[in-house]
């Protein structure tokens, strides 16, 4: 009989231990258990995807959360992937990007349209839901040295089409091939050759321009060097490229087992303009900073994340 009275009291001891530690955990639904979530961040493979995912990282550990940083993954179709397959929960994306590379919608140069097509777009295709956008714009664009926009007499896509024979451009291999690329700006801008077109690392492209090497250069509207070595950006004046407005692309799952991440990343938004981004991408790209000790300090000046 004892033996048996202490085969019921086995299992009845281990239940209600299991019960105590279901309660202390909160049962995978209060806010101590959303906060100790580990929330996987990713990011594209170039600088300013670098700082932005570090961004994210940091301010959703300021909020309480474990994260995971998976960042470096490669282009936007990588990225993409590793959120569909629950391989990411979340990583910085642009709208136009989304607009044109993910959805393959037609161009569109409205703020509010494309980001509300992509937010549309994303949530019925894929389940996945864009935070608040900053007001940094990553348009794709195009740069001359002040010198050689003078000399040529180059200031929007236009004069550029017309003096394209005398034109070497110089840019990323995909740039040439991309639908957002060249491509797109000769089936905008009038079926032009140019002298040359050179593919190259992204890294060596400006201080190629700079060296006379190229006589146009593949820009982004936040690149650091703009501002750094004073170059004139050309006048997209047919309105080609749509708004590169950055923001969170999150997996709906991790959203609705963790809402704290929209308040957490949705605080960080208004503060990426034009000149914070260039600003930021020129301490690692041309000071060669490390990304994650420019994203801290960053966020600490403006009181985003304890010091």
């Amino acid at each position: 009989m004892k033996f048996t009275r202490r085969l019921l009291v086995l299992p009845l001891l281990a239940l209600f231990a299991a019960l105590i530690i279901v309660s202390c955990t909160g049962g995978g639904g209060d806010t101590e258990s959303t906060n100790a979530a580990t929330i996987r961040v990713g990011s594209k493979d170039f600088t300013e995807q670098f700082i932005i995912g570090e961004m994210y990282a940091l301010v959703l550990e300021n909020a309480g959360f474990q994260v995971e940083r998976k960042l470096n993954l490669g282009g936007t179709p990588v990225a993409q992937a590793a959120l569909e397959s629950n391989q990411i929960d979340l990583y910085p994306e642009y709208t136009g990007t989304g607009l044109l590379t993910v959805l393959k919608l037609p161009t569109n140069s409205d703020q509010e349209a494309v980001y509300q097509a992509v937010s549309d777009g994303y949530e019925e295709q894929f389940n996945l839901v864009w935070l608040e956008p900053s007001p940094m714009n990553n348009t794709q664009a195009l740069a001359m040295t002040q010198e050689g926009s003078d000399s040529l007499g180059v200031r929007t896509f236009s004069d550029m089409a017309a003096k394209a024979s005398e034109i070497v451009m110089i840019g990323p291999p995909e740039f040439e091939a991309r639908e957002d690329g060249l491509p797109g700006i000769q089936a905008a801008y009038g079926d032009f050759q140019l002298e040359e077109y050179k593919a190259v690392d992204p890294g060596l492209r400006y201080q190629a321009l700079v060296d006379g090497e190229a006589d146009v250069a593949v820009a982004f509207g936040t690149d650091g060097e703009i501002a750094a070595f004073d170059l004139v950006l050309l006048e997209d004046d047919k309105q080609l490229f749509p708004p590169y407005q950055v923001a969170p692309v999150v997996r709906q799952e991790a959203l609705d087992a963790n809402p704290g991440i929209a308040d957490a990343l949705n605080a960080l938004a208004p503060v990426l303009t034009d000149e914070v981004m260039r600003q930021l991408n020129y301490e690692v790209s041309g000071n060669q900073r490390e990304p994650a000790e420019v994203a801290r300090e960053f966020l600490t000046q403006e009181g985003l994340i304890e010091g």
